[in-house]
């Protein structure tokens, strides 16, 4: 029920439980505990639910059972997926060229690019975030121009920060053979997915799943290789010991959205386009991202002269529950890379994300108490 006293949101960082998941979950702890690799009753009971599982997830997301992997984490599939795709370029002892990424990727995407130690392209964005035909092809045209030519491209889905969606067949257009590392951890659930890439990664608690499964896809025919140490597992693009219940509770989850995200991306839509519009009439607030072509649920505004982190802390006191600067450095109070690579405010900057259970109960009471916290907070630098 909607509790306006107490309104999250954050789910961009974490969706709260499904009703579905957690029925599943509850169900799977009693019957999906064995090693599904094992050949006895338990384990081939195992086994049936985690290939129940890969199915559900395949067809929610329209790729094939077989091309669905659970791992530990959306991070863990991002890692796996892109460089995978990356080791599967090279030939003999050649390198296999440079990484081109967005320079509005997530840092897991951030992190595994250097972690290569190959050489990186970073492909500029425009001030609402779009990576454009154009700024991809001048990319590779000054590969060509050097003499090489990509490995892989890296272009989320859609952002995580500032949910502009990417014009992701364009660039299929531009990139030609040059496969491509999707991450849908902020849209698989939320969105149809795309077509044409060649691995994709998500996250089960973006869509109200259990935490610690990630899900990674790895289309046929992709030249992927697995740039890890092995497992003898029955997954030979993950490792360890998968958590069947939680993968069966992820799954159960993503179909539920799945079928209701219709419904709940116009509801949805409709509250962000208020906040959107309420906070930008605010005095030196500057809403981040594309007004249209972006996701149902979230949206990026700054407050100039407001600390990120003072503005989160006096909301959360207020009632009011949402993150500041990236999810992913918040906690080093860096700037978030994404806000600065789009050339708008980095400080003073919150992420507010909807859940499906927020209404209009929710986005009153953040209206409501915004505006005073601003100002009371200017104040105090004297302002």
């Amino acid at each position: 029920m909607s509790n306006p006293a107490r309104a999250y949101l954050d789910s961009a960082s974490a969706e709260p439980l499904h009703p579905a998941a957690h029925a599943t979950l509850a169900a799977a702890l009693d019957q999906g505990w064995a090693d599904p690799r094992r050949l006895h009753h338990e384990g081939r009971r195992a086994r049936l639910l985690l290939d129940n599982a890969r199915e559900v997830v395949a067809e929610a997301l329209a790729v094939r059972p077989d091309e669905v992997t659970f791992t530990s984490s959306g991070t863990d599939a991002v890692h796996r997926g892109l460089l995978g795709l990356h080791r599967g370029r090279r030939t003999g002892t050649s390198t296999a060229g440079p990484l081109v990424h967005s320079a509005v990727e997530h840092s897991s995407v951030l992190h595994a690019a250097r972690w290569t130690q190959d050489p990186v392209v970073e492909v500029p964005v425009t001030r609402t975030g779009v990576v454009t035909p154009q700024a991809l092809r001048e990319r590779l045209e000054q590969l060509t121009e050097a003499g090489t030519r990509a490995s892989v491209a890296a272009i989320q889905h859609a952002n995580h920060e500032v949910a502009t969606i990417q014009p992701v067949a364009e660039l299929l257009e531009e990139l030609g053979d040059v496969p491509l590392f999707l991450d849908a951890c902020a849209s698989a659930g939320r969105v149809a997915l795309p077509d044409g890439w060649a691995a994709a990664a998500a996250s089960a608690h973006k869509w109200g799943g259990p935490a610690g499964v990630g899900v990674l896809l790895v289309r046929k025919g992709a030249r992927w290789r697995n740039p890890f140490p092995g497992d003898d597992r029955v997954d030979e693009r993950g490792s360890g010991f998968e958590n069947v219940p939680a993968a069966l509770a992820a799954a159960a989850a993503l179909q539920a959205v799945t079928a209701e995200r219709a419904d709940l991306a116009a509801r949805q839509t409709a509250l962000v386009d208020r906040v959107r519009s309420t906070v930008a009439a605010l005095p030196d607030v500057e809403v981040a991202g594309e007004a249209v072509q972006r996701l149902p649920h979230l949206v990026t505004f700054s407050c100039l002269y407001v600390d990120g982190e003072a503005l989160v802390t006096e909301l959360d006191r207020r009632g009011v529950a949402i993150s500041s600067g990236s999810a992913c450095t918040a906690s080093t109070l860096e700037p978030s890379h994404v806000l600065a690579a789009m050339g708008v405010l980095t400080h003073g900057n919150v992420r507010l994300s909807l859940t499906r259970d927020s209404g209009d109960a929710e986005v009153d009471h953040l209206l409501d108490v915004l505006p005073e916290v601003v100002r009371d907070l200017r104040a105090q630098v004297g302002l």
